[in-house]
């Protein structure tokens, strides 16, 4: 079940945040985000993100930016940036005056093969480029680690972490838990974490919403992420789409942008489009 608005209020309240954020029609930034309407129009607007622009209308990024109260100067993490979509946005957004780190997946907690790890390790050490070679800005711009190799300097100094639709991967390998305390040890006292993540419904049961099937409980994770140090900030409505039932035989990638069965029904997915998100903030607490 979702919290009933009163919680949420409660804590909007204590945050010092204005109530009305929980609703789909209000997509205000959650926190203060002075300066990020102008910063985010820049960006959006820029050639270099032609390629990526038709993903927008399901994914939402400005909108989401703004909500989750990330600015251009501020130092922000990534988990598992994999194919690189939200870094070459953020790495325009925050290039200039902010700082963009890649976090990478602990190779060790994983127990991957040394060929797993190497690869992991390869593409840690790579991101500062790919991000420089799209933005056009200096390598020295941007970092990234692993979360085993996270210099001991580098903690408490993060004002925001972003986890975009990866805390089911997180789950289904048993990470986590190490994962989340070590991302929220990056942060600094009262620190941002942003998620958006693959909605299961409210009722669905834990055999399908165990993060196998790339869907997962809303409460379920606000429960899981306060646990580990956290208090919700706000949720949004930005990235929820009515249209998926969330129950697919094949789990989330039924959908685009994968489309697991390729032709088969191809159309009546690409109709219903990406799958239903929660998009909510939390604030590490003390």
């Amino acid at each position: 079940m979702r919290r009933p608005m009163l919680a949420a209020s409660a804590l909007f309240v204590l945050a010092g945040i204005p109530l009305g954020v929980h609703a789909a029609a209000e997509n205000k930034a959650a926190v203060s985000c002075d300066g990020c309407e102008a910063a985010l129009g820049q960006v959006f607007a820029s050639p270099l993100r032609k390629d990526d622009r038709a993903r927008d209308v399901y994914r939402h990024p400005s909108e989401t930016l703004a909500f989750l109260g990330v600015r251009p100067d501020m130092k922000v993490g990534e988990f598992a940036p994999g194919g690189e979509w939200y870094s070459r946005l953020l790495g325009l957004y925050l290039g200039e005056k902010g700082n963009l780190v890649g976090l990478y997946a602990d190779p060790v907690t994983l127990r991957m093969t040394p060929e797993a790890a190497a690869r992991t390790r390869k593409a840690a050490e790579g991101y500062p480029a790919d991000v420089a070679s799209f933005t056009g800005l200096p390598a020295d711009r941007f970092a990234a680690y692993t979360l085993d190799a996270v210099p001991e300097a580098e903690k408490g100094t993060f004002d925001h972490v972003l986890i975009v639709r990866m805390l089911h991967n997180m789950m289904r390998s048993s990470v986590a838990d190490s994962d989340i305390k070590g991302m929220r040890d990056l942060l600094k006292p009262g620190g941002l974490l942003g998620i958006v993540q693959h909605r299961a419904k409210a009722d669905a049961p834990f055999e399908y919403a165990n993060g196998a099937n790339g869907y997962l409980r809303e409460e379920d994770v606000i429960k899981f992420v306060e646990a580990n140090g956290f208090e919700l900030v706000a949720t949004s409505e930005i990235n929820a789409n009515p249209n998926d039932s969330a129950n697919w035989p094949g789990g989330v990638w039924t959908l685009p942008p994968t489309l697991a069965l390729k032709d088969t029904d191809r159309a009546k997915y690409q109709a219903i489009g990406e799958s239903d998100r929660m998009t909510l903030l939390f604030r590490k607490r003390p």
